[in-house]
């Protein structure tokens, strides 16, 4: 299932609360199949949308894909600070430090941006 399948709730077939105590579950059911998707109103406000299982389980698994995806980001992310950070614990990380501090930066009138050791 494609992320155009999903439709915004504006643009969903609606069908009143009441219509599931007069057609029954049944008759839900049978709208639900003819429409696909269902946006239950109670005094015309959305109160529930109701979709088949098998539209259900590919937003699910939209959800599990995205997250996965954004825990790799997260770790990458982790990784690359750990590896930058790994430079200040070495054991000439303080004597560059102070060489650093003690010596006049030399930028010639540019500004100096950027990462390297």
């Amino acid at each position: 299932m494609t992320t155009s399948a999903f439709l915004p709730l504006a643009k969903l077939p609606r069908t009143p609360a009441s219509d599931l105590k007069k057609l029954g579950w049944r008759g839900m059911m049978n709208a639900l199949r003819s429409k696909g998707k269902l946006v239950v109103t109670n005094h015309d406000e959305p109160e529930a949308v109701i979709i088949p299982v098998a539209e259900y389980d590919a937003i699910m698994q939209l959800v599990e894909r995205a997250e996965a995806q954004t825990e790799s980001t997260l770790a990458n992310l982790r990784r690359t600070f750990d590896e930058r950070l790994s430079v200040l614990q070495g054991r000439s990380a303080a004597t560059r430090m102070q060489s650093t501090i003690r010596d006049r930066a030399k930028l010639g009138g540019k500004v100096k941006a950027g990462s390297g050791c």
